[in-house]
């Protein structure tokens, strides 16, 4: 499903964050690297349940082999945008923005999509995608069903993550000049491509708000508000604080 938001957060821990105010780009990841291992499977479809007249020209394992063969490319070749349409998550400021320490940063996402555009892969999908949460796998029947079935295989999740209300930008086979590994390779060492990340520069009016963890450091906090306004003097920082009555984030915009 597409839709429109005015702002999408990026939760990130500190150096993440840093990286990405001082670059001004967005990152895009493989679907191979992502931490789901369901992400975008081509397991998510059902391609056994094949008609005996479909199988009749290659043999039933050699049609299957080819009808899913566009799936398993479809995982190996996607890097994906993950953003989230929250900013007072508590699990996901524990997991992605390290215990509380880093930093979630708001995108205007209007201002964001001429950025990610067709010049960038072989396809791009810049129309901010929903992520949809099943309770169990029930895998469309790929020869029956009338299914969607590239856009069920990059949108669909598991349940246990529908606290992340997850939105989605694409970039397939992303061009040579926006990738960057993530890590020093090591002496001989032969990358594999997919680890490497996709990195479109986006303008520094895209950076719209800075929200901070809890448990920052005053350091760290320093240098991520210096780093911010520098990039875009009109962002609005905010301070994530424990609500004193409830399970919940508070923040408040400090300037």
């Amino acid at each position: 499903m597409k839709n429109t938001y005015p702002i999408l957060l990026k939760y990130l821990d500190v150096n993440g964050a840093k990286a990405m105010l001082n670059n001004g780009n967005l990152q895009f990841t493989n679907a191979t690297k992502l931490n789901d291992p369901f992400d975008c499977h081509p397991e998510l479809i059902d391609f056994s349940k094949i008609p005996p007249e479909r199988a009749k020209k290659w043999g039933r394992e050699n049609t299957i082999l080819l009808d899913a063969h566009p799936y398993r490319r479809n995982q190996e070749e996607a890097w994906i945008c993950c953003l989230s349409k929250i900013r007072d998550s508590i699990l996901m400021w524990t997991f992605y923005a390290k215990n509380h320490t880093g930093v979630c940063i708001g995108l205007d996402i209007e201002k964001v999509k001429p950025h990610i555009n067709y010049m960038l892969g072989t396809m791009v999908f810049n129309d901010c995608r929903d992520v949809k949460y099943r309770d169990i796998i029930k895998k469309p029947n790929f020869y029956t069903n009338t299914e969607d079935f590239f856009t069920y295989q990059l949108m669909t999740k598991a349940k246990e993550w529908e606290y992340e209300q997850e939105v989605r930008m694409f970039i397939f086979e992303p061009v040579p000049w926006i990738m960057a590994l993530t890590r020093k390779p090591e002496k001989n060492e032969v990358i594999d491509w997919k680890e490497v990340r996709a990195y479109p520069q986006i303008d520094a009016e895209c950076f719209v708000a800075i929200y901070l963890g809890v448990n920052i450091g005053k350091k760290d906090k320093e240098e991520i508000i210096k780093t911010g306004q520098k990039l875009n003097p009109n962002i609005r920082i905010y301070q994530m604080n424990v609500n004193p009555n409830a399970f919940k984030l508070d923040f408040c915009e400090i300037i």
